[in-house]
């Protein structure tokens, strides 16, 4: 009996210790609000799977927006699935005791208040596996609830000036341009809502602008048929009419769902779907499917969803308190590096990859931008045009954070669009290859207004009519490396992906050999080497001769194409591509005041914006960086080059961050790392922007969490190279993954590492803990 005892205290004890174990990883990093919201801009965001929520309680209401990928309009813009309004009577959220806490472990957010002895728990979670909404209410005493699904599309409207910026017309929609309403009634017990995709669409008019209606019916249209939106019901809810309101600046109407009775405990469901169907039957038969499909066994199908939430936070982690006297690195930047990799996992499996402007969390537009008093499907840049250098730096992150099961919506974004980006090839000059741009529709082809809408008429119709994008080629190659980088860190099997890295390269080949032939005699110059020409360095230095983006990317594409084992590449594959590189020009250099850098490209024009591109070599290509050669040149470049001291910055995408952890510059480094993950100003912390772009500012989060793990580890070779970047004196615990398969954790405290382990274990053999 005794011995019995004795077990069931070790085995309390233990159970105690594994949760505080727990706990000391995420609970501390859960954000925990005392108070309601002012706004929808005091929202928090909750989400899984391809749906995310912002979460919020505002005058005893509680109120969420929905949003899920790929719900695209006629025009492209990315509708919210409508906003729900939950109140509750007698309501325990109208007292003064109140809190809502993100928990991060399991992936909900909770909301708890009371008044009048009557208390209530309300819990919000996203059914991973399936696109679910959950709302879960409990309370001490029977209430009443009434769960309202208000739309602010409920009729066709003319759009306002500006408010194109939401769509693909952006500057420029043609006039009359109309926002069609969505289809929303009672039926039965649910509330049904969805838009669908009628008549002429910006496809269409896409198509017909940039000349290629011949072949219009071989391009991919994603936009045809689409039909989103989905149901609202309970077990022990029925309707209770239609209301009107108006929130900040945008009028709606709402469909009411009230408690049949009173109970403690009652829930409701939010069930979305988004489907190309030829019929709206077809679309709602899915919806039935996946609305019984939630009704069954809700306590596993929850269980599923915080095991996987689990599982992703033990992925990986970085943890770090603010140190004694430091002013650098302070333990907000831990904190909002997991709250924004939680917003990463919100669209983990989305059909779409998460949008670099606001991704599933945007707030009404008002509080981003007193001048932009539009729905709250606004957000600046559009909503179905994706830009690649924005887009990167969402994705680049996941791979040292073990989360690459995640690429996948972004790497299918460009191989299903390959068709038509081939297609561009062939129609327009007649050659082989991918043609993607730089700002590039859903559907493939450059944005409307970003190409031009008045252009002359001897211009080439493949070609973007625009200063800033003109010869932008290349962006498309750091996807192509995304999908080799997956298969070197976990072992993908990317044959998937290898048409769409092929044509990628065989575009540059065979366009700068088609280009030459219509300047000159002699497609290759003096050396056998490609020139390319008109190019562009990002967007920057335009018109440009060899631009170090490209060439690094043709470099380091090329080489590790060739690389991957002979299951990828035929005899005459490998022999092709081993030719191409020996065409691949060199990256260029130049000398200022003695010391020897990088060059943007041999020349260039003009300037037009704010990036520097002859640092690209450095990242994301990883041709310099610590434990390689000529280190110096490129440190000499970050320090000495006019134009990268000019613009450098740490807003938005600016990516100096990342390459001063690269380059081993420790406390610049740090102290950019601090300006990119400190707190964003807003409720949520983690709410950056808008910057260059919009709230929440995602392509600002994905490059402050790359800084951050290149202070970390950086690979050279087989070397795994731990703190390059480090500050000595800041105790920090990480496990990040390297190619390889392999696994690091560490932990430094006082200068020391006190822990260390690699998996596979025969990898700590190739650990180098940096020393300067």
């Amino acid at each position: 009996m005794d011995r019995i005892k004795i077990l069931s205290v070790v085995v309390i004890v233990f159970m105690a210790v594994q949760l505080l174990a727990a706990e000391h990883y995420t609970h501390k990093y859960n954000p925990v609000w005392k108070s309601p919201s002012q706004n929808s801009s005091e929202s928090m965001p909750c989400g899984g799977g391809d749906i995310g929520l912002n979460v919020w309680s505002e005058d005893g209401d509680i109120l969420l927006y929905m949003q899920q990928s790929g719900a695209f309009d006629e025009n492209n813009s990315f509708l919210k699935a409508g906003r729900v309004r939950l109140q509750l009577n007698p309501n325990p959220f109208d007292g003064e005791s109140f809190r809502q806490e993100l928990v991060l472990e399991k992936g909900h957010v909770i909301l708890k208040g009371e008044k009048d002895g009557v208390e209530a728990e309300v819990t919000i979670w996203v059914d991973v596996f399936h696109p679910v909404v959950h709302v879960e209410i409990e309370s001490n005493k029977v209430i009443e609830a009434t769960a309202t699904y208000e739309s602010w599309r409920y009729a066709d409207r003319e759009m306002e000036k500006n408010e194109s910026f939401q769509n693909s017309y952006k500057w420029a929609p043609p006039e009359g341009l109309m926002m069609k309403k969505d289809e929303i009634a009672f039926e039965e017990e649910k509330v049904v809502f969805y838009h669908q995709n009628k008549g002429e669409t910006v496809f269409d008019v896409t198509v017909e602008q940039q000349g290629m209606n011949a072949v219009k019916d071989r391009l991919f249209n994603p936009l045809k048929n689409l039909i989103s939106g989905g149901c609202m019901f309970g077990e022990n809810f029925e309707q209770a009419g239609i209301s009107n309101g108006k929130y900040v600046n945008t009028n709606y109407k709402g469909w009411q769902l009230q408690t049949i009775k009173p109970a403690q405990k009652q829930s409701f469901k939010v069930v979305l779907n988004i489907q190309k169907a030829n019929s709206v039957n077809e679309w709602k038969s899915t919806l039935k499917s996946v609305a019984d499909e939630a009704l069954y066994n809700n306590s596993m199908q929850k269980k599923i969803t915080e095991d996987w939430w689990q599982s992703y936070w033990n992925r990986s982690f970085i943890q770090f308190e603010s140190a004694p006297n430091d002013t650098l690195l302070s333990e907000e930047i831990a904190r909002n590096y997991q709250l924004f990799r939680y917003m990463l996992a919100c669209n983990a499996y989305g059909q779409y990859p998460t949008r670099f402007n606001g991704g599933l969390f945007t707030f009404d537009p008002v509080y981003t931008n007193e001048n932009r008093a539009f729905t709250p499907d606004f957000r600046n840049w559009g909503g179905g045009t994706f830009t690649a250098q924005n887009q990167r730096l969402v994705y680049f992150p996941m791979f040292k954070s073990g989360d690459t099961d995640m690429l996948k919506p972004q790497l299918d974004f460009y191989k299903n669009l390959l068709g038509n980006a081939e297609m561009r090839s062939k129609f327009y000059w007649g050659h082989e290859g991918a043609s993607f741009t730089e700002q590039i529709e859903n559907f493939g082809l450059p944005n409307p207004s970003e190409y031009g809408w008045e252009r002359p008429e001897w211009y080439d119709n493949g070609m973007q009519y625009n200063a800033w994008l003109e010869y932008q080629w290349d962006t498309s190659l750091e996807f192509c490396y995304m999908a080799i980088l997956w298969h070197q860190y976990k072992g993908k099997d990317i044959a998937e992906y290898m048409p769409m890295i092929q044509s990628c390269l065989t575009f540059f080949d065979e366009h700068y050999q088609y280009l030459a032939r219509h300047r000159g005699r002699m497609v290759f110059d003096a050396e056998g080497k490609l020139v390319l020409y008109p190019g562009s360095s990002c967007e920057t230095y335009k018109m440009a001769t060899n631009a170090s983006t490209t060439v690094a990317a043709l470099k380091v594409v090329t080489q590790e194409l060739l690389a991957l084992s002979d299951e990828y590449l035929s005899d005459d594959e490998t022999k092709k591509w081993s030719e191409f590189s020996e065409r691949i020009p060199d990256i260029e250099f130049r000398e200022i005041d003695g010391h020897k850098m990088i060059a943007p490209a041999r020349m260039w024009e003009r300037i037009n914006n704010t990036e520097t591109p002859q640092l690209y070599p450095v990242y994301p290509w990883g041709m310099y960086g610590v434990g390689k050669p000529d280190l110096e040149i490129a440190v000499n470049t970050y320090k000495y080059d006019p134009d990268a001291l000019k613009f450098r910055g740490h807003a938005s995408w600016k990516q100096d961050a990342i390459w001063a952890a690269r380059l081993g510059l420790t406390n610049e480094a740090a102290r950019l790392v601090q300006l990119k993950l400190g707190d964003s100003g807003r409720r949520f912390p983690a709410f950056w922007g808008p910057g260059f772009d919009w709230v929440p500012d995602h392509n600002w989060g994905g490059s402050g969490m790359i800084a951050l793990q290149e202070m970390l580890l950086q690979t050279a070779g087989d070397s795994l190279i731990l703190f390059p970047a480090w500050p000595k004196d800041h105790d920090v615990h990480f496990k990040l993954h390297a190619p390889g398969n392999t696994i690091v954790e560490a932990e430094m405290k006082n200068g020391k590492v006190i822990k260390l382990e690699v998996s596979p274990a025969e990898r700590r053999k190739d650990v180098i803990v940096w020393e300067r």
